[in-house]
Parts: C-alpha cells; sequence; structure tokens
C-alpha cells in the first residue's frame, strides 16, 4: 500500500540515525565506567578499542528497542504536526491500519533480536567479557564452601565443607544415602575425598548403616561407588547471559539434577524469551500515543511514549527480582509486564483518535 511505504520511508531514516545515537552512547558509558581501570592496568588504547568493538553488538541490542520508540513516536508526531494525519483521518482509513506496517515491524524486530542475541551478542560478549578479565587482571575462582549438592533422584546427598578446585579435593564430607522411601541407609564421613580420575577416594572414612535391624559403624575401605564429576561441586561462576538459550536451558537442568538452587537460572531463562518482546512493547506503546495531543504534539508523543516503557522497564525489573529471590515463579516474573503492557497497548490502539 503507497501508505505503508510512505510511512516506513518517513521511520527508517530516524530509526538508523537514533540507532547510531544510542549505540554510541551505551558504548561511551561502559567505556567511561571502566576507563580508570584501564589507565591503572596500563591497558593500551589498540586494546581498549578491541574490547569496544565486541561490546557493539550489546550496544545494538540494548538501542534497538529505544530507537524503533524514538523512531514510531517522532515519526508520528511530526505527520501529525503537519496534519498529515488529519488527511488520513478524514479519508476514512483506520489509525490503527494506518500504523499496521510499523507494529508488524516491532513484532520482526521481536523476532529478529531473539536471533541476534542468540547468535552474535552471546558469543561476543563472553569474548568481551574475558578479554575485560585478562586486561583487568581479574581472577575468578572455582573452589566452593557449604556445599550440599542432591544425585540420584535425591537418594544420595552430599554435604561438602570446601570443595578446592586445583586440587580436586572435597574437604568435610559427608554423604546420605536413602531408599525409594525416603529412609536411611546409610552415612558417610570422612575428613576429604580425593578424585581418582573416576571415582572418590575417601581419606580415613567412617560408615553408619542398618544392619540387622541395629545401626552400625565401621570403616570404610576403597570404594569406586561414588562417581559424580567434580564440576558438580565447582562454585558456578556461568553467567547466564554468556549462554545461548539451549545452554541455558541446559544450565537449568544441571542445577535441577545436583540439587543446586535454580530459581535464578530459571528466571534468567525465561527472560531471554521475554526481554525481545520489548521491540513490540514500544513500539504498540509510541503508536497508541499518537494523535492522543492537540499541542506540542512531537515533544508530547515522544514523552509520553517514553515515560510508558521506562514504566514498562521498571515493571520488568521489579517482577524479575522478585522471581530471581523466589517470591513469584520465574514464568510469571518474566512474562508478566509484557502481558500487561501488551494488553494495554491494545487498548489504546483501539481508543486512538481515528
Amino acid at each position: 500500500m503507497i501508505l505503508d511505504r510512505y510511512l516506513l520511508k518517513q521511520f527508517i531514516p530516524i530509526f538508523f540515525i537514533g540507532l547510531f545515537m544510542f549505540m554510541m552512547i551505551v558504548s561511551l558509558i561502559d567505556l567511561f565506567a571502566n576507563l580508570w581501570r584501564y589507565i591503572t592496568n596500563e591497558v593500551s588504547v589498540r586494546e581498549i578499542f578491541t574490547v569496544s568493538l565486541y561490546y557493539l553488538p550489546k550496544c545494538f541490542s540494548y538501542a534497538l528497542p529505544v530507537s524503533l520508540l524514538f523512531a514510531s513516536a517522532y515519526t508520528l508526531g511530526d505527520l501529525y504536526s503537519r496534519n498529515e494525519l488529519t488527511s488520513i483521518f478524514t479519508s476514512g482509513i483506520p489509525f490503527w491500519r494506518f500504523s499496521v506496517s510499523l507494529l508488524a515491524l516491532g513484532v520482526a524486530a521481536s523476532l529478529f533480536a531473539f536471533y541476534f542475541d542468540d547468535r552474535v551478542v552471546i558469543p561476543t560478549l563472553k569474548m568481551k567479557n574475558d578479554l575485560s578479565r585478562v586486561l583487568l587482571r581479574q581472577v575468578r575462582t572455582e573452589n566452593n564452601s557449604d556445599i550440599v549438592i542432591k544425585t540420584r533422584n535425591g537418594d544420595l546427598i552430599y554435604s561438602v565443607d570446601y570443595y578446592d578446585h586445583s586440587s580436586i579435593i572435597l574437604n568435610g564430607i559427608s554423604v546420605i544415602e536413602k531408599n525409594e522411601e525416603g529412609k536411611l541407609l546409610s552415612l558417610i564421613r570422612a575428613n576429604r575425598a580425593v578424585w581418582t580420575g573416576e571415582y572418590w577416594n575417601f581419606v580415613n572414612a567412617v560408615i553408619y548403616e542398618w544392619v540387622d535391624g541395629l545401626f552400625r559403624i565401621r570403616n570404610l575401605g576403597n570404594t569406586d561407588s561414588y562417581r559424580e564429576p567434580p564440576d558438580t561441586f565447582r562454585r558456578h561462576m556461568v553467567n547466564p547471559e554468556e549462554l545461548s538459550a539451549k545452554d541455558a536451558g541446559g544450565l537449568v537442568q544441571d542445577l535441577q539434577s545436583a540439587g543446586l538452587p535454580v530459581t535464578r537460572a530459571l528466571s534468567e531463562y525465561y527472560h531471554r524469551f521475554s526481554f525481545p518482546t520489548a521491540c513490540f512493547i514500544v513500539m504498540i506503546l509510541s503508536v497508541s500515543m499518537g494523535g492522543r495531543f492537540r499541542k506540542n504534539i512531537l515533544l508530547m508523543s515522544l514523552l509520553a511514549s517514553l515515560c510508558s516503557a521506562v514504566v514498562f522497564y521498571v515493571m520488568e525489573m521489579i517482577s524479575m527480582m522478585m522471581s530471581r529471590l523466589g517470591y513469584i515463579p520465574p514464568l510469571i516474573g518474566a512474562w508478566f509486564p509484557v502481558f500487561i503492557f501488551v494488553v494495554f497497548g491494545i487498548l489504546l490502539l483501539r481508543t486512538a483518535k481515528t
């Protein structure tokens, strides 16, 4: 349709200008936030440029929804201020029909954002973080303390005071074994357990077990029955932002099988799918605000769209924080703001001036 092409022709240049501008702002914020660290560690300009280059895809991901919001609000406000929307209204074309190309663009941008984050942003962000840690001499430890691990469907429970990753040794270990009915079968206590490459070798271990209805104690000899991999006891320093959607789902399954807290990882996994919908959310909000003001149309459209988007991001931040802390289910924490603002945007669009 001619009007669809005309609207997109007005929209696209503003969108690319806004995208470039917001990408530079996000990139400069990250640069200046770490500039003093670069100077302290005598990082060269070339290395700083490389880190910033790896961060550009993430800047694009951050800037995409804001650019869509800015471009759509500006385009519709500008058309209304030049009385072009008035001509469209008098021609009998509904406002929602005139704006359908922008809404379709918002849906396409959401789908693109998900795959772009998964295929491009995740690898480059990991490269950026790894390079930054090397340049800034930041060391991550994989040792862990006060560990409780459930394996074999919860029938075997490990309690470890401290795991030494460099030596692959469990210090202060207790192993509880239960039957399918949840009744205690045995308890093993040892000063430490050493990984042999295939199984854990307990040192100075004793076992308490039920024998003929009595709870007896004896020294535990060498046994190869306990083969849980050392990574199970390692501090999980994996950043969900550095994992693809498939790997993030695998992380959730690994945490669940190990009996580790999974709420935070599950929230981040669902958020991976809900966050790209921000492109469609900001688009429907900015479109529904078009033509609602009689004075200072362009400025008021931009301001109203921006305020609505800020409310959406604040609500999303609060719901995600509550889901990470376990106050609400992770699925609700990730998708509740999306549902609320899609309904809100549709209602605004239905009542828009036409």
